[in-house]
């Protein structure tokens, strides 16, 4: 995509606020020091990259989206910051790969944000929440790939219904594909408020723990449309390789497969000494926080160190 196509479009009039979560734990998490260089993986509205740069004198941050929206307005809030940010349109499998193309030395840490921004919850067009009325798209990138429609219209009752069970871990999945399917035989799937009606003609109206019946479907479909879950195994594969001895790392998720996969992946990089050191447990945002937004709830943030090259990681067990 050209420059000219990343600045501003009808997406990005009157771009909503959007607070990054956590934004303190994660500079506290990283350790800024003079002179360190750092990538955000997922650059979102870049406030964690804000909050990196403005933590400690001439930090370097790269920041990547695969959202080319993101990209555009990431830029414009970092511009004050001059050569000191980078941002680039990239997904995170391929960093590493970005990282080796230019012979970059690894880097002093790295974050990755696995949540969504506002902006593409906000943005009707984007077709990301139930709450807005408007096509059936998903995806981060809205350039490329699949939208959600051609994905539901691809699969079979059965093949939907696994989706949805295993990526939104919805118990009612059988009967939620099966209506979709049948809406889409009708004629009648055309919108974001046609799919949470099929939704809820499966599974009723009534709310789970404050929690609206179509967002595990939702879920899983954004979530197997940008394949969301390889692209964040390939990278925690790659870490080891974008780290330098010492390095950090700090991951935020809001899914329970994205922890689990992440947890599951410092702990294995802990007992084979990729890593010095890894977060006890979980940590969560403050009640302050999530009182003032909604989205740092749902929000998980682990971390980890680097080994040095010749390191042995310690014996606290995790």
């Amino acid at each position: 995509m050209t420059e000219a196509a990343l600045r501003l479009t009808e997406f990005e009039i009157g771009p909503p606020a959007h607070t990054s979560v956590m934004s303190r734990e994660v500079v506290a998490a990283l350790q800024p020091r003079r002179g360190d260089v750092f990538l955000d993986a997922t650059a979102g509205a870049g406030g964690h990259t804000e909050a990196l740069l403005e933590a400690a004198n001439e930090v370097k941050v790269i920041a990547f989206d695969r959202d080319p929206l993101a990209v555009a307005r990431t830029r414009e809030r970092l511009a004050r910051f001059g050569a000191r940010a980078e941002v680039v349109h990239l997904e995170v499998a391929r960093i590493e790969e970005w990282m080796r193309e230019r012979s970059l030395p690894a880097v002093n840490g790295l974050v990755a944000d696995l949540g969504l921004s506002s902006p593409q919850l906000s943005e009707a067009k984007r077709g990301m929440s139930f709450r807005l009325e408007g096509p059936i798209d998903m995806r981060m990138d809205p350039t490329r790939g699949e939208t959600a429609r051609e994905l539901i219209e691809r699969l079979d009752d059965d093949d939907l219904a696994e989706l949805i069970f295993k990526l939104g871990e919805e118990r009612r999945a059988r009967r939620v594909a099966r209506c979709i399917k049948q809406e889409e035989a009708a004629g009648r799937l055309e919108t974001t408020f046609d799919l949470r009606r099929a939704v809820v003609r499966a599974v009723g109206p009534a709310r789970i723990g404050g929690v609206d019946p179509a967002t595990r479907t939702f879920q899983a479909l954004r979530i197997a449309v940008n394949d969301e879950f390889s692209a964040l195994d390939a990278l925690l594969r790659s870490l080891p390789q974008c780290l330098a001895p010492g390095g950090r790392v700090v991951m935020l998720t809001f899914h329970s497969g994205e922890d689990r996969r992440v947890k599951k992946a410092f702990q294995a990089g802990y007992r084979g000494a990729v890593y010095s050191d890894v977060a006890d447990k979980v940590i969560r945002s403050t009640k302050e926080e999530t009182f003032a937004n909604r989205r740092a709830a749902a929000a998980k943030l682990r971390w980890a160190v680097r080994a040095a090259n010749h390191g042995t990681p310690d014996n606290r067990s995790v």
